[in-house]
């Protein structure tokens, strides 16, 4: 089955298959084809180059006059196995209680846990499908699903049984990590010992005799897992053979990052709080920093310095940090203009980060993120629009026509 896209307005982020992450600099620039076509053969991306060498047939042609072709964007944090919602805590935010003091109050992390526990398998995987579809038809072509509302043995395999599921009903590659780490249940608030200890000892072996994850994450933070908590659990959990992928300094700096680049970490997120000792940390690592501007958004928080990461010649990849309490939104376009608009980046860097770049941060940038000859046919197709500008300046509409994964439409 081959499939041809004629007259393409401009083809976006055009890269050989050496090229898996952009930084600094770098990131500036957008590899483009003006006025042309893209050749794919069954799922994978065949060629592709100007109008007036595209090849003269195919099964089907689709003319692209005055649109954008891009690749889907990659989403490289999200929590979107979760049950019902947290709107309740988005009024009292409003009324002048901090995400701190929700927390402390029974709310945040440990509601959704106790929703989720008392949510059966189906259930859940319904209520994710649901969420997974809606992203797709916003563009997103590859994404990170991790556990952390289960907080028990029990769910937490719950969790990672779902996102397997989702795994093998869906064609776009889903990447699972584990985040027991991600608070402390009620019932270890005095004990905070024992919980680190049923991670690592029962946790841990399970999540890796059932092959559940690929990664392992922990909330290292003031309040939450301490930079020991959490180098403790990434030492156990390389073990068994997961990667770390680190939630650190989203309320303060504490030391989490050097700690994350020490283990080998594939990225940090959040980063919203930042100071010279973790830019130094990052410079010279393979750690992707990945900024979370919808949760800011949402919470009213600092944004991350991109550009002083970007002028200290690092990456930056971007995600959407879909959860209920801090970011019930899964939009990648919408993370994409706030990053333009809220972070100064350009909208070369932020495609560059809301692709490529976000591939890395899943090891996934030999299969998506970017147009090249034999990765994946997941792209997007925009509206006629006047450039890709044009996408985070208009933030407040669709642009997407069409998205296609594994060279079919969606």
């Amino acid at each position: 089955m081959t499939t041809l896209f004629t007259n393409i307005k401009e083809l976006l982020q055009i890269r050989d298959a050496a090229t898996t992450k952009v930084s600094g600099k770098d990131m500036a620039t957008l590899p483009s084809i003006k006025n042309a076509f893209l050749f794919i053969k069954d799922d994978r991306i065949e060629d592709f180059g100007p109008m007036d060498q595209a090849p003269q047939t195919a099964d089907t042609t689709v003319d692209c006059t005055g649109q954008i072709v891009l690749p889907t964007w990659c989403d490289s944090h999200t929590h979107i196995v979760y049950a019902g919602n947290r709107e309740q805590e988005f009024v009292d935010r409003i009324n002048g209680l901090s995400y701190e003091e929700i927390a402390n109050n029974g709310g945040g992390i440990l509601n959704s846990a106790k929703k989720l526990q008392e949510t059966s398998e189906e259930a859940l995987y319904e209520q994710a499908s649901k969420r997974l579809d809606e992203v797709i038809s916003l563009g997103t072509g590859a994404i990170e699903i991790k556990s952390g509302y289960g907080l028990t043995v029990e769910a937490e395999l719950k969790m990672l049984r779902v996102i397997k599921k989702l795994k093998e009903n869906y064609a776009l590659p889903i990447k699972a990590t584990f985040l027991g780490a991600h608070a402390f249940p009620t019932e270890f608030k005095n004990n905070k010992e024992a919980y680190i200890q049923q991670i690592i000892e029962e946790m841990l072996p399970k999540v890796a005799s059932e092959k559940l994850a690929e990664f392992v994450d922990a909330f290292c933070e003031t309040g939450y897992f301490s930079v020991e908590d959490t180098d403790r659990i990434l030492i156990a959990a390389q073990k068994y053979g997961l990667t770390p992928k680190v939630h650190v300094n989203q309320f303060t700096t504490i030391g989490g990052v050097a700690m994350s680049v020490k283990n080998n970490a594939l990225s940090v997120d959040h980063l919203e709080v930042m100071n010279a000792d973790d830019i130094t940390a990052l410079q010279g690592s393979t750690t992707m920093p990945v900024a979370l501007p919808s949760c800011s958004y949402f919470l009213s928080i600092p944004y991350t310095p991109a550009r002083d990461l970007m002028n200290a010649g690092l990456p930056v990849a971007l995600a959407t940090d879909y959860n209920p309490g801090s970011t019930p939104s899964g939009n990648m376009n919408f993370v994409v203009a706030t990053a333009c608009i809220k972070m100064k980046m350009t909208p070369e860097e932020a495609i560059n980060a809301a692709t490529l770049n976000g591939a890395y941060a899943m090891n996934l940038a030999e299969e998506v993120g970017s147009i090249t000859k034999g990765k994946k046919a997941n792209i997007i197709v925009t509206k006629e629009i006047p450039s890709y500008g044009f996408l985070p300046y208009s933030f407040g509409s669709n642009h997407i026509d069409s998205v296609y994964i594994d060279g079919k439409k969606i």
